[in-house]
Order: structure tokens, then C-alpha cells, then sequence
């Protein structure tokens, strides 16, 4: 990734370690850090970077120190989805490793049963219409018959466009919206609200 962005203005490089020592390795453990460190501060969703991310995350999740937060209205909703004959996927900009730890070391325990599949930025952007076109592709479904759940109305819109239907959640502390954003857009503060059809 560091290779990636040389070009990038403010990248870190990251030194090839030539296996002179510990001091050379410490400069290289330092530039590491200091590239993920910009990395974040910038708000990437690189797919090295999340990866990363899960590699630490296991650790911390395998251990006790942390656990996923689920609230408390998510895993009933999914179970009565489930029942209905739907099928629930995540599509987030954390690597698969991560959401499977996530949702494996949960507040509700594991919960992987849960979900038909896991997608992340390895299929395309969340940004990017054609990811949701992907999805669909990858899971045999019409875009057209996918909700697709967000808190990010650039993801939103790019789901949009490729005609998958959305909903705007509305959680503490996710980054507020506009108000033409509110009034566009179909709004839940809770999966509770959200009445799905079951599937023929």
C-alpha cells in the first residue's frame, strides 16, 4: 500500500528492511506506524489498512479485551428476517476478518449464524455504485430486491444509483445530516422499524 501511495501528497514511505539490525528495525516499525497513522487521520478505507486493523482486532477480541457492540434491537429483527425466509449480508468497509470478529466476540455473543455472507472493500468501493451491482451479481439477486442499511449518505447514494432501495440508520454517534438529507431519504432509528416483506 505504502509502494500505492508514493505519489500521495504527505505519504509515508516505509523503508525495504535490509536485515542490518535492531535499530534499522526500529525505523522500519516507526515508519509503519507513522504511515497508518496518516493512513487513519485521512479516513482511508484501503483495503491493507483494514486488514491490518482485523489483524489487531483479533488479537484483542480472542483474548476479552474487546468486544463488538450490537444494539439491542439488531439480532431479533435479523432472527424474525431470517424466519421470513430473507437473507441478511454485511457489506462494510471493515475486512471480512474484522466483521467476523465483530460479530463473532459480540455484546450478544456469537452471532455469525446470523448472516448468508460478509463483503468488504475487496468488492469494490462503498462509494461506488458498481460494488452494489457486484454484490448482487455475487449473491444472485436483482438489485432491485436488496435494502442495503447505512449511516453514510455518499454510500446511500451510490446504492441508489445502482437501484438497490436504502435506509438511512440514525445511531449515537453517527455524523449528523443535512436536512435535505433528512427529508430525502428514509429514515430508522431502530431495525424494529423496518417491515420487510417476506420472500416468494
Amino acid at each position: 500500500q505504502a509502494q500505492e501511495d508514493a505519489g500521495l501528497e504527505g505519504a509515508v514511505p516505509i523503508p525495504v528492511e535490509s536485515g542490518n539490525g535492531d535499530e534499522e528495525l526500529e525505523r522500519v516499525i516507526q515508519a509503519v506506524v507513522d504511515n497508518v497513522l496518516w493512513q487513519m487521520a485521512l479516513d482511508r478505507k484501503s483495503t491493507a489498512l483494514k486488514q491490518l486493523q482485523g489483524h489487531i482486532w483479533r488479537a484483542a477480541y480472542t483474548t476479552g479485551q474487546v468486544k463488538g457492540e450490537v444494539f439491542e434491537d439488531v439480532v431479533p429483527a435479523i432472527r424474525k428476517w431470517r424466519e421470513a425466509g430473507m437473507k441478511v449480508y454485511i457489506y462494510s468497509s471493515g475486512s471480512v476478518e474484522a466483521q467476523k470478529l465483530l460479530f463473532g466476540y459480540s455484546t450478544e455473543g456469537d452471532i455469525l449464524e446470523l448472516f448468508d455472507g460478509h463483503f468488504d472493500t475487496k468488492i469494490g468501493p462503498k462509494v461506488e455504485s458498481e460494488s452494489y451491482r457486484r454484490i448482487a451479481a455475487s449473491i444472485g439477486c436483482a438489485t432491485n430486491n436488496i435494502l442495503f442499511l447505512t449511516d453514510v449518505p455518499r454510500e446511500a447514494n451510490a446504492a441508489e444509483e445502482a437501484d438497490t432501495h436504502v435506509a438511512v440508520v440514525i445511531r449515537p454517534g453517527n455524523a449528523g445530516l443535512t436536512d435535505d438529507e433528512k427529508s430525502y431519504y428514509s429514515l430508522i432509528s431502530s431495525f424494529t422499524e423496518l417491515f420487510l416483506p417476506s420472500s416468494t
